[in-house]
């Protein structure tokens, strides 16, 4: 079955279209100046950089070394947008994330009253390092503000800075000190990104880079103005029918329970996405597409973005557990069920 009619381009005004031919160059741009700091993991980059195109949060996953942190340090200074850290601890509390209000006195009357101090959370990129170190209590500070993009403190509500962003990274839940993150949690990040050991080669270089007296010179692309009038185009790129069908039928792939059990979902997984899967799923695909300079979404992009999307919205049973399968194999089987239904015309 071949492929979908592809639309053209992009209903956009000169303008815009100058900027859509920039953020194509501008990828590779982006990624050569983010490797002037880190070294490979090209995968994880573009889609922290699809994330932030979509409004999106993102989590990365990987034990302690592989420059999780750094790689959000890096991208926050090309891409020019204010940044803080919050380093996660067990003894963490929510006002330390949100802010808090303290008394003040006036000094010409004496009067006391509250006053709001901001929290790191009032940034455009907050880089919440380790954060399955902190109980769920703090974990939950996160959720109003992921959503809503707004915190509340003490029954008054304060708006974030636009653009506003979560890159969040964790270690291994195997390891020490560590809590398992709230499902509603976890859905709120558009992505989870797996972070590998480098290979041999690129462990070289790290070690030539990190012990030589050596400091970047960075870049900067692109300011918040630009980042909202892209993210308003992503938006506006068409997804033919058949694609939105066929990322539905995905999603509904990982449902044990579903109208239509797939066998893989029935014996491997326990639960599986909810809806807003597909929503992250047609989003990244369309901001995609225009990174790689095209102006609609193919099939290829929703199935590139699976493993990002899925892995954190579905659980296996103990019996693919046992079995030696995690999230990515399960999805790789869904993902190649739904490639050859495709071509079937199924």
């Amino acid at each position: 079955m071949s492929d979908v009619t592809k639309p053209a381009t992009v209903p956009a005004n000169a303008d815009e279209s100058a900027l859509i031919a920039r953020l194509e160059t501008a990828r590779v741009q982006l990624l050569d100046e983010v490797h002037k700091v880190i070294v490979g993991q090209d995968e994880a980059l573009e889609l922290l950089i699809v994330a932030i195109l979509c409004r999106g949060h993102c989590l990365l996953e990987g034990v302690p070394g592989l420059a999780k942190t750094v790689m959000v340090q890096t991208l926050g200074q090309v891409l020019d947008l204010s940044f803080n850290r919050v380093q996660f601890t067990p003894d963490l509390m929510p006002s330390d994330i949100t802010g808090t209000d303290i008394i003040q006195e006036d000094p010409h009357s004496g009067r006391r009253q509250f006053e709001f101090m901001e929290g790191p959370i009032f940034t455009q990129i907050l880089l919440a390092d380790e954060i399955n170190r902190t109980p769920p209590k703090t974990q939950a500070a996160l959720l109003e503000a992921m959503q809503e993009r707004r915190v509340t403190v003490r029954g008054t509500t304060y708006d974030l800075p636009d653009p506003f962003f979560v890159l969040a990274t964790q270690n291994p839940i195997e390891q020490e000190g560590t809590y398992t993150l709230p499902e509603a949690q976890l859905d709120r990040f558009m992505f989870m990104l797996r972070l590998d050991y480098p290979s041999h080669s690129d462990e070289m270089e790290i070690l030539r880079r990190t012990t030589a007296n050596r400091k970047a010179e960075l870049s900067r692309m692109f300011n918040a103005e630009e980042l909202g009038r892209l993210q308003h185009i992503v938006r506006e790129v068409p997804v033919p029918d058949p694609v939105i069908a066929d990322t539905v039928s995905l999603v509904h792939s990982t449902r044990p329970r579903g109208e239509q059990p797939v066998a893989d979902a029935t014996e491997w997984l326990q639960w599986g996405a909810g809806p807003r899967a597909g929503q992250m799923l047609l989003l990244g695909a369309k901001a995609r597409a225009l990174l790689h300079g095209r102006y609609h979404v193919a099939r290829e992009d929703v199935y590139a973005l699976a493993p990002a999307v899925l892995r954190h919205r579905i659980i296996p049973t103990f019996a693919a557990q046992a079995e030696g399968l995690d999230t990515d194999m399960i999805i790789s089987r869904l993902v190649a069920a739904r490639q050859a239904a495709q071509k079937t015309g199924k």
